[in-house]
């Protein structure tokens, strides 16, 4: 009976990323300089230059440069929900949010954790004096970012709006879309504009 030799398992071409691979891919991330990256991480400034361009051919390195980049890009990309928030605390935001009434009128009150004080655009200040400069009156004026625009950006983003399927016309110089909804009511429009009298008109 032959003795049948057992076959050594393949080794594993994949090459893991050492700690200093590691170390290599964040600092390029940060520092978008493969060199500096290289030195940062530990190896000599006089290799640094050929073991960073080394690096950068090997897939294992690519791939964690790509997913450090994603998670980068995650935490500093606002997403569609932060997006439709923001927006539509601009929507949702009035001058009175922020104004106060007090014994000497009207006041400005608004700090970072002020209700909807993301939808604060520009806030202005000036200072005016009796004619004895005994007496300062501070004027605070509030602008908020447009409400309509932010609303307009949301139907945008939710598709609320109609495909642009209607026709366009010119009265008086003003660009006037009319949406129409079947393929009859389409033809019936423009026979209309055409001044084509029907049967129907």
């Amino acid at each position: 009976m032959k003795n049948k030799s057992k076959k050594k398992p393949k080794e594993s071409n994949k090459i893991t990323l050492t700690p200093k691979m590691e170390r290599f891919c964040l600092n390029f991330v940060k520092l978008n300089n493969a060199t500096q990256a290289a030195v940062e991480a530990g190896y000599s400034p006089k290799t640094a230059y050929a073991i960073a361009a080394e690096n950068l051919k090997k897939p294992v390195i690519i791939d964690r440069i790509t997913q450090l980049r994603q998670k980068t890009e995650d935490a500093t990309v606002m997403g569609v929900l932060e997006r439709k928030q923001r927006l539509s605390e601009i929507g949702r935001a009035k001058l009175t949010d922020f104004m106060e009434m007090g014994q000497d009128g009207t006041w400005c009150n608004i700090g970072p954790e002020s209700k909807s004080a993301g939808a604060v655009q520009e806030i202005t200040s000036r200072t005016e004096y009796d004619d004895d400069s005994a007496k300062s009156t501070i004027h605070t004026k509030v602008k908020l970012h447009d409400p309509v625009k932010a609303i307009d950006l949301l139907n945008k983003m939710d598709k609320i709006y109609a495909d642009n399927t209607g026709t366009q016309v010119n009265i008086d110089n003003r660009k006037v879309e009319i949406l129409v909804i079947s393929e009859n009511a389409k033809q019936l429009t423009a026979q209309i504009l055409d001044g084509v009298r029907t049967d129907k008109t």
